[in-house]
């Protein structure tokens, strides 16, 4: 993923950062491998910005998603399509209710992609100079952000997310919901699915990267800021990995959930927990067709999230990077 210059065809940025002497600056103009000039806050914010946006343009699907997972969903919670759900979603419980989790996925969104992005460029770098002598790797791309997401994980609104998207939610806001499950539960509630979403996040990040590098070398292949590119990149890779790991986001959504009719319905009492016994419930409640429950909008969602947050992410990217060359060569000139 590593963007060669900025061209001449981007308003001729690069002839005119210019020392002294009126020659040009030496400078890798490559941004999207975190050049030495270039500030990880760069990074940071260009990645909360994208992350932000991500989340809350298509979260409606999400809370279909969500839903849509329900292992034994009831009568009125039962949906044919992604369309129909949010129709009778808003017709049956408000407009507003599509949007309910949206303050706290904000509130976790920021800071994780702001880590998630910055720390993506540094490790492809690292691990491309170690395996490609600089060059660019997928499979560094795909181990650097493998390694990485275990540092996200942690943070776990989104249990208090899925608990508020779910129907008949019995939580009045966010500080409720996390007050109630804390002292009903216990804090390891949180936790209960850390296993199934690291394990999750693993394969889902390594074909996320790699999918958009290999899609960028076909649409891009001289890796220009080209804002197409980067959406169709973007979205190709959200569909295919989220298509891959909705089996074990079934799971995630029991585990965070704890449906209680699913649970009912196979004698467990207390709290399910583990990755191991979320795959045997879900398989014993609805056979292998329960692990693909809600793929549809599992796609829907991803598709235009995804390309949503790298055409951000590049294009803050691209211009706070601009405005810091400028501003460095002004700085020069004096």
């Amino acid at each position: 993923m590593s963007l060669r210059c900025f061209p001449s065809c981007h308003g001729g940025f690069m002839s005119q950062v210019k020392s002294k002497d009126g020659e040009p600056f030496a400078v890798d103009s490559d941004y999207e491998s975190l050049p030495p000039h270039v500030s990880m806050m760069t990074h940071m914010t260009a990645g909360a910005v994208a992350g932000i946006l991500e989340h809350t343009v298509m979260y409606p699907v999400d809370s279909v998603k969500t839903r849509m997972q329900s292992l034994q969903p009831e009568p009125n919670a039962q949906y044919r399509g992604v369309y129909e759900a949010l129709k009778r979603i808003i017709q049956t419980e408000g407009i507003l209710r599509p949007l309910r989790g949206l303050n706290i996925t904000m509130i976790g969104a920021g800071p994780a992609h702001a880590l998630y992005f910055a720390c993506y460029e540094r490790v492809k770098r690292s691990l491309s100079d170690i395996i490609q002598s600089g060059g660019n790797s997928h499979l560094a791309n795909g181990m650097g952000l493998s390694t990485l997401t275990s540092f996200l994980v942690f943070l776990h609104w989104s249990v208090i997310k899925q608990r508020m998207q779910m129907y008949n939610s019995p939580y009045r806001g966010l500080w409720d919901c996390v007050q109630t499950v804390t002292r009903t539960e216990g804090l390891g509630a949180f936790y209960r699915s850390y296993s199934t979403q690291l394990t999750m996040n693993i394969p889902f990040q390594a074909v996320h990267f790699i999918t958009y590098e290999l899609m960028q070398e076909q649409l891009n292949p001289h890796r220009h800021y080209h804002p197409g590119s980067h959406i169709v990149s973007g979205a190709a890779a959200g569909a295919v990995s989220a298509a891959i790991t909705t089996p074990l986001d079934v799971c995630k959504t029991l585990l965070n959930t704890q449906e209680n009719v699913a649970l009912s319905s196979m004698n467990i009492s207390g709290h399910l927990s583990g990755m191991a016994n979320a795959f045997r419930t879900v398989y014993r409640v609805g056979g292998l067709a329960a692990f693909f429950k809600g793929v549809q909008a599992r796609v829907i969602y991803q598709m235009p999230s995804t390309a949503i947050a790298w055409s951000v992410y590049e294009f803050f990217k691209y211009f706070l990077t601009k405005q810091q060359l400028e501003s460095e060569a002004a700085t020069r000139q004096r």
